[in-house]
């Protein structure tokens, strides 16, 4: 596992569990509002040696009864060759796992469920199909998208799907049409962009009308609420 980041502590970012949080290097996405940009780039163009996997097995070994979780997010996480004998791992070490996604690897969400390796699956939706270009660098099939979507509603423990809200990304019709993709979905997360963070693109945050204010924001969450079990705003 080419591991990015290492945090020891989280209360919030693994519902109703005490979790420590590994960051996996590398993502095919190239998001601009993405607030972990170190985290994009490829292991091989890191300047830095990665957190040592043994160290943090040692870590989750000396905190058992203490951790409940473990998060694995990014980056991307599913680009890990190993992600699948990693999570064996944990499991065996006795955590919970929950894993954030952006989709684009149906196949190992299928595994990971299959297999009863994760606990939770929290999933990015980033925008309606047809505009999944405006955050792929090259061609990207979206039909992983819709599979992944699938993966998660029939096979999940628990999941979750998210989205970050800016324009051009979102807009009322294109909350209107990531609720058709995920009708029926039991949760669904509205996250507020944030100026206020380093971010991949830093020429995104100059522009006003590409952040929703709060009461713009609970106008989104009104569009998604016809199609969804709940919905929150973050």
């Amino acid at each position: 596992m080419h591991i990015g980041g290492f945090q020891k502590n989280s209360l919030i970012d693994f519902p109703e569990t005490i979790a420590c949080i590994i960051f996996t290097q590398g993502c095919n996405f190239i998001c601009p509002y993405c607030h972990n940009p170190d985290l994009v780039v490829s292991p091989l163009k890191r300047a830095y040696d990665f957190y040592d996997e043994n160290r943090i097995f040692k870590f989750l070994e000396a905190r058992k009864g203490l951790l409940e979780g473990v998060v694995i997010t990014g980056g991307e996480p599913t680009l890990q060759k190993d992600l699948i004998k990693f999570c064996e791992k944990i499991k065996n070490s006795g955590y919970k796992i929950k894993l954030d996604s952006n989709g684009t690897h149906p196949e190992i969400l299928a595994t990971l469920c299959n297999n009863n390796l994760v606990d939770f699956i929290s999933m990015d939706i980033k925008t309606t199909l047809e505009n999944y270009n405006l955050v792929t660098p090259g061609q990207f099939d979206t039909k992983k998208i819709t599979k992944s979507i699938q993966i998660l509603m029939e096979k999940a423990p628990l999941y979750e799907f998210r989205t970050t809200c800016s324009r051009p990304f979102v807009n009322k019709k294109i909350m209107a049409n990531i609720g058709k993709m995920i009708k029926g979905a039991s949760k669904y997360i509205l996250q507020k962009c944030s100026r206020n963070v380093k971010v991949l693109a830093p020429d995104f945050l100059k522009s006003d009308n590409d952040f929703f204010s709060d009461e713009q924001m609970l106008e989104l969450k009104t569009v998604i609420d016809n199609y969804v079990l709940s919905s929150i705003v973050r």
